[in-house]
């Protein structure tokens, strides 16, 4: 605790200090934003800020009634708009959190969920001139000896950078990310305050276990700074689902790519949430959905190679003559490697979930070390009531009480939810972040793929698992028959699939 108070004491001081100085030399906004004292100043003071409305709107209420949950509601809006207005002013990787809790449905509240998904497409924005001169730094040239053109309002901006169009000198058109300039200088002082201001609220609210996020931010920081490594990655799942026609990455200029410079072909394409765009291309929101199922059931069950920020930013639709709905996937910075045990866990979990396996889905929770809590758990993975866990997800689809009703229960078992999270494997995180994507977009997009989906979860957990099981079979004839039971499994789901294709065109 002294430790504590000597650590405020000192970032107050700097932080007078500074002040002082810019009140005597007024600088421009940028570089008041830069300061290290003023950045931990503002997160400090929003944080206590909430701190102290939880506190003090709560005192005299008692919990489970409707009024403290009314209350409840008021001070979770008021402190994320609170919180989003600090992330929007010190930017970079208080940004990068922000897009995390926007992308935490089972998670966190609504109101917050909500309030920080704007940082999926309208993070703030560097002046182009700004950003020029991390290209020149970069690639030891001006930015107009580079590109014949680079059009001045982004194409989308990010937490840690954003992205032009731009022409090169031969005529290609192409998109260039480029880091926001202070990002690099402030990212590690902007940890160290994240993980200091964590660390006071588990002090102030002992329930308050999110440790966990500042861990999984840390620990990607310095591949998500270095764009060698995102370009690596994109050529790495471009290669990886070659054989899926409709799935496609940027090509990489690697003339033009540095670790803060990325340089790569523009594609056309909408984002894959934006609905206008869809209809007005004649892009069937069905064959999108379950085309975006098919490539993360093969990403995570098959590959155990996981896209660690999905959202709907990230993907980009459009019609081609060929392949119908093509997808486009952006922003390869990070990825997650499954392990082979992790993701064998995950497929048998998932089968026995589609089945109704009690003892099946009691015993996959426990080897992810869910513990006493693995309905909690297996509520997570499927987005689905308990009741309906129970009798096999595959026998009925989510319905608009049954969405009310999870939303509803995520604050009162919140303590339950962050324990959790502190036990299982953090990779699971990143598989949860995927399923809320395609579930929010089969929302959004209207469609009805529900047990088609499942089929393809399905088809790729069977593999996965007649894959594993003849790989460590002891004779050929115990290969053969993994084998063949695969295979006739295969077949039945087929079949099935068929049948439900036919009961979906008979209902048009």
């Amino acid at each position: 605790m002294v430790r504590l108070l000597h650590r405020v004491a000192l970032a107050a001081a700097t932080a007078a200090g500074a002040v002082a100085y810019v009140l005597t030399n007024p600088p421009d906004e940028a570089w008041i934003s830069s300061l290290r004292a003023v950045r931990f100043t503002r997160a400090a003071c929003a944080a206590v800020g909430v701190s102290v409305d939880y506190k003090w709107s709560l005192r005299s209420l008692e919990s489970g009634t409707p009024q403290y949950s009314k209350v409840m509601r008021e001070i979770h809006l008021r402190s994320a708009l609170r919180l989003r207005e600090m992330c929007s002013l010190n930017g970079g990787l208080f940004i990068k959190v922000g897009q995390h809790v926007g992308a935490l449905e089972y998670l966190f509240p609504r109101e917050y969920v909500q309030t920080f998904k704007v940082f999926h497409s309208d993070a703030p924005q560097t002046p182009l001139a700004r950003m020029k001169r991390v290209i020149e730094e970069e690639l030891g040239k001006p930015a107009d000896e580079l590109f014949l053109e680079l059009e001045a309002t982004p194409l989308g901006a990010a937490s840690l950078a954003q992205c032009h169009r731009g022409v090169l000198r031969d005529g290609r058109v192409v998109a260039v990310k480029i880091q926001h300039p202070d990002v690099g200088k402030n990212a590690y002082t902007d940890m160290e305050t994240m993980e200091f201001l964590v660390h006071c609220a588990s002090w102030l609210f002992p329930s308050f276990h999110f440790q966990w996020l500042a861990d999984e931010v840390r620990r990607n920081l310095p591949d998500e700074l270095n764009f060698i490594h995102e370009a690596r990655n994109q050529e790495k799942f471009a290669a990886m689902f070659r054989h899926l026609k409709f799935v496609k990455a940027p090509k990489v200029h690697w003339d033009l790519t540095t670790s803060r410079v990325l340089t790569m072909e523009f594609c056309e394409g909408g984002k894959v949430d934006d609905l206008r765009y869809i209809q007005r291309n004649r892009i069937p929101v069905d064959e999108i959905s379950l085309k975006l199922g098919q490539m993360y059931s093969e990403m995570i069950f098959q590959h155990g190679f996981i896209h660690c920020d999905p959202h709907p930013g990230n993907v980009l639709v459009r019609a081609s003559r060929g392949e119908g709905a093509e997808i486009v996937m952006l922003d390869h910075g990070l990825y997650s490697h499954l392990t082979d045990e992790l993701r064998l866990s995950y497929c048998q979990l998932w089968w026995a979930l589609i089945r109704g396996d009690q003892g099946g889905i009691q015993r996959h929770c426990l080897a992810l070390n869910a513990g006493e809590l693995y309905p909690l758990l297996a509520c997570m993975v499927t987005a689905r009531a308990w009741e309906h866990v129970q009798t096999g997800i595959s026998e009925s689809r989510r319905s608009g009480a049954e969405i009310r009703e999870m939303r509803g229960q995520i604050a009162m078992y919140l303590a339950e939810i962050t324990q959790l999270l502190d036990t299982v494997p953090r990779q699971l995180l990143l598989i949860f972040k995927t399923n809320d994507l395609l579930r929010s977009l089969e929302h959004v997009l209207g469609s009805n793929v529900y047990q088609r989906s499942l089929v393809t979860t399905s088809r790729y957990c069977l593999r996965a698992i007649g894959d594993h099981q003849a790989r460590n079979a002891t004779s050929w004839t115990r290969k053969l028959l993994c084998r063949t039971r695969t295979g006739v499994s295969l077949a039945i789901l087929r079949l099935y699939e068929v049948w439900l294709w036919w009961k979906a065109a008979l209902s048009w």
